[in-house]
């Protein structure tokens, strides 16, 4: 009998939140994230919006980088590293996971992706050599902005000797984490991994590519609330995004032996490469379908059986139309039924990080039988016609297999199956 591989702990830093439940309940109750930029002076930019993840000095339920963190190592790092550190305290808490036996953190694995790590660190560096001169420059600058040490600063913490890993792999990198950590224990190579993403680039440097790119929204900067509208036919452009979301994985088996309550199966992955453009897909969504079929056949499961797809879609008219011909590629016209819906018009996009906090939405999403909201559909974009796109009002349903999407430049596709347990 095959020994499925479950989630056992989930964790969460969103512009909904801290925390898994903080961004669950906003999520369910149609809450927006997405608001002004306050993180720099945006006078005179095209795009002043962006999902931030609120501040605990703000918000009940905000952020405190000093609950998982000391004032020292915050000031060696940057942001995506203090996300990450909280996110990942909070999965593996909920697991149950913090072994003092050498063999156990030996046999953990640790795989967290990102887009792009620290831009900020990077931007600040270059601005103190500018004004400051080179010598100004910490010693902490390298270790602060690598992709990696988000990673590298759990394994330390936590004393996780296993297999580690950072796909960059712009937003489909979380997904990957994911997908790369359950291979390493179907191989054998682990036996439970921490797993998913981080990102932290609301930055001058970000904000102002994307603008360049003309891939950010622009159009909804006094009603930030209502830009992130995938799969409506008035969307203009994705909404920059930050936070951090992680999972801990782990086979059936080893959770019942150490008395882990399964939240879920991760049950199928599958990974592609459009080998097509540098940022957009092919229009027919061709490999971002076969990354899905190759998911539902790991997962052993017909189209048919999946109960929501959260979709990728970040809420560019190109973007969105080629995963709507995807999924009609996979699920057939309308895609079958199939309630689709995007919890990004929530979160906003948060690159690195979307996959993986899409992943605890999923994971959510079976626990509680609710399929969350999907903001902002006014009117569907025509290639949405026969879709059962989600609305802004949570739905109570069955939900036993959810697919979860993401897809990135470069042409990567990532697809995700969660199934209930049991």
């Amino acid at each position: 009998m095959q020994d499925p591989i479950v989630v056992t702990g989930l964790g969460a830093v969103s512009p909904l939140g801290s925390g898994v439940d903080a961004s669950w309940t906003r999520l369910l109750a149609g809450k927006s994230g997405i608001a002004p930029n306050t993180r720099f002076d945006t006078e005179g930019w095209k795009c002043r919006i962006a999902g931030l993840v609120p501040s605990r000095e703000d918000d009940p339920e905000g952020f405190d980088p000093t609950a998982s963190m000391s004032p020292q190592d915050l000031r060696k790092t940057d942001l995506f590293i203090h996300y990450a550190v909280a996110a990942a305290g909070e999965a593996l808490a909920q697991a149950g996971w913090a072994p003092e036996d050498g063999e156990a953190r030996k046999r953990t694995a640790t795989i967290i992706g990102t887009g792009v790590g620290g831009v900020p660190a990077i931007t600040a560096a270059a601005e103190t050599i500018r004004l400051s001169g080179v010598r100004r420059l910490s010693p902490f600058v390298v270790p602060s902005f690598l992709p990696n040490l988000a990673t590298g600063q759990i394994g330390i913490r936590h004393g996780f000797h296993g297999p580690s890993g950072a796909p960059v792999t712009a937003c489909a990198a979380s997904a990957q984490a994911i997908g790369d950590a359950l291979r390493l224990i179907r191989s054998g190579e682990a036996d439970i991994a921490l797993c998913g993403g981080t990102e932290a680039c609301v930055d001058p440097v970000a904000i102002g590519g994307f603008t360049a790119a003309r891939a950010l929204s622009f159009g909804f900067n006094d009603t930030p609330e209502r830009a992130s509208r995938p799969f409506d036919a008035g969307h203009d452009g994705f909404v920059l995004s930050e936070g951090a979301a992680m999972l801990v994985i782990e086979r059936l088996s080893h959770a019942e032996r150490r008395g882990a309550r399964p939240l879920a199966i991760l049950s199928g992955y599958g990974t592609t490469t459009d080998a097509h453009h540098v940022t957009a897909g092919w229009p027919d969504g061709r490999e971002a379908a076969r990354a899905m079929d190759l998911a539902l056949e790991m997962a052993g499961l017909a189209p048919d059986r999946i109960d929501y797809v959260n979709a990728h879609a970040t809420s560019t008219p190109v973007g969105d139309a080629a995963e709507l011909a995807a999924l009609q590629s996979v699920f057939g016209p309308g895609a079958g039924g199939v309630p689709v819906g995007s919890t990004k018009s929530a979160t906003g996009h948060m690159l690195g990080a979307a996959g993986a906090i899409e992943a605890v939405f999923a994971v959510r999403a079976i626990e509680t039988q609710t399929l969350p909201p999907a903001l902002n559909i006014e009117t569907p974009m025509p290639e949405a016609e026969g879709f059962d796109l989600l609305s802004d009002t949570a739905r109570k349903t069955r939900v036993d297999h959810v697919l979860s999407n993401a897809f990135g430049f470069g042409g990567v596709n990532a697809a995700l199956v969660f199934s209930r347990p049991g």
